[in-house]
């Protein structure tokens, strides 16, 4: 439980918050232009479309609570999937992007009553899904705008920025084939190949881990054999909207003050773009992505802002609705989550 509250105090909250919020008035100050906000003209179209892109957010989370439910085949309670939900984005929050929050997210829904087995098969699951809508939708968009799905060359380091996301999507491929292979193929030949691989001097350090990795992927394996068609149909399909939703909040943003200068094109662009910004803020070493997020924004979508020194402040709104409430929703209910779980386990110890 020590190691558990280290990981995803309340307290973390501070630190994606403050580097956010330096890196911006760093941009700021290195760009500053006195018309910076001058495209905030509150109206009541501009605060319909704010409230869309908010909705966006709830959306998102929607589909995740029923995507969890699914996974668990209803074991969950919509409130337990809604508590398991929200502090797993807080998890994710505060912890360094590349390492997520899938281990936290594990024990979040073991303390819900899943057990040890099917929680780690729901996390490994939920990702495999993630990671399957991404490949599959990365070389649709290349497919129709090309070389455009890239960004502009802002801070002119454009070609390294191009090759390290083709990169990254490789990486993310053949790491995607892997586990479908050892989930639905041969789990335990992939055990086998980890398990001489990491015998090498080089890796052997690591080689534990990997073990422990081929184990969860056996038991998810395990756990997911035999699942109906409908099952990854209804899940993938409540992975898609929460994407969608996810991508939602940029473009609903951009029509709230630029509705009159973006059309169809533009705007699926936009979704085109956010999947290439994906792969950084994936490998970010910042608590969830704070810092690199909004530093790239301008760089990936300045080109479709009609002044690029709108892009600091659009930033900070996008990142204001779609990133900070989850380190207060979380900080809220961890306290009460945590005294919940572990009075229900003091209970059910007197009781026996």
């Amino acid at each position: 439980m020590e190691d558990f509250s280290k990981s995803v105090s309340p307290r973390k909250v501070v630190y994606p918050i403050l580097i956010g919020l330096a890196v911006a008035s760093w941009m700021l100050y290195r760009n500053f232009d006195k018309d910076s906000f001058g495209f905030f003209q509150w109206t009541w179209i501009a605060a319909f479309w704010l409230l869309v892109s908010i909705g966006m957010m709830f959306v998102r989370d929607l589909a995740y609570i029923i995507r969890i439910r699914l996974l668990t085949d209803n074991e969950l309670s919509w409130k337990q999937a809604f508590h398991v939900i929200m502090l797993w984005e807080f998890s994710s929050a505060v912890s360094p992007s590349v390492v997520g929050g899938a281990g936290p997210a594990i024990y979040f829904l073991y303390k819900e009553g899943i057990n040890s087995g099917k929680s780690t098969a729901v996390v490994l699951t939920s990702i495999f899904l993630d990671e399957v809508f991404f490949i599959i939708l990365v070389p649709v968009m290349f497919f129709v705008f090309r070389g455009s799905i890239f960004p502009i060359d802002s801070f002119g380091f454009a070609a390294q920025i191009q090759t390290g996301l083709i990169l990254g999507y490789i990486i993310i491929f053949i790491y995607t084939a892997l586990i479908a292979y050892a989930l639905f193929i041969n789990p335990y030949s992939f055990k086998w190949l980890l398990s001489n691989i990491f015998l090498l001097p080089i890796l052997r350090k690591r080689r534990m881990k990997m073990r422990k990795l081929s184990n969860q992927l056996i038991i998810t394996s395990n756990e997911i054999k035999g699942k109906p068609i409908s099952y990854w149909v209804n899940s993938f399909s409540a992975t898609t909207i929460s994407w969608f939703g996810r991508y939602g909040v940029v473009n609903f943003i951009f029509m709230a003050f630029f509705y009159n200068t973006l059309g169809y094109f533009e705007h699926a662009l936009i979704i085109a773009r956010q999947l290439t910004m994906w792969i950084i803020l994936l490998i970010s070493p910042t608590p969830g992505g704070s810092g690199v997020a909004e530093f790239i924004f301008s760089d990936f979508l300045g080109d479709l802002i009609p002044n690029i020194a709108y892009a600091v402040p659009l930033a900070l709104l996008w990142r204001l609705i779609s990133y900070y409430p989850y380190l207060f929703i979380g900080a809220f209910i961890l306290p009460n989550w945590v005294k919940r779980v572990y009075a229900k386990k003091s209970k059910h110890k007197i009781i026996h």
